[in-house]
């Protein structure tokens, strides 16, 4: 059996810096862990426009690109947003999770190819 603890592992919303970003580390849970990654937006007028991801070098394998993209995702959900994934990664990542083609409008997916 393994007692490794599992990493703390945390994705918030920085509206100032226009980015969400995720944490890992001692402190995650409260956003003060140590950032990683992160997806930059511009939002206007109810869209979500995600423009870049990234995530450190040193923390790539891990998924964290994934679940960052997916919380995203999730909050423009929430918050009823479209989305315009101008980032290649966040459109590849919606052409494999097809449940999320839904956030972008219908008369802009081909142009990102979905």
């Amino acid at each position: 059996m393994d007692d490794t603890p599992q990493e703390q592992e945390r994705v918030t919303d920085d509206p100032r810096a226009s980015r969400y970003e995720i944490r890992i580390g001692p402190g995650a849970a409260a956003g003060t862990g140590e950032p990683v990654g992160f997806a930059e937006y511009h939002l206007s007028e109810g869209e979500l426009a995600l423009i870049h991801t990234e995530v450190d070098p040193v923390f790539e394998g891990r998924g964290l690109a994934g679940r960052l993209v997916r919380a995203a995702l999730d909050d423009a959900r929430r918050r009823g947003l479209a989305v315009l994934p101008y980032c290649p990664y966040v459109r590849k990542w919606i052409g494999r999770h097809p449940d999320f083609t839904d956030l972008v409008p219908a008369d802009r997916r081909a142009r990102f190819g979905l």
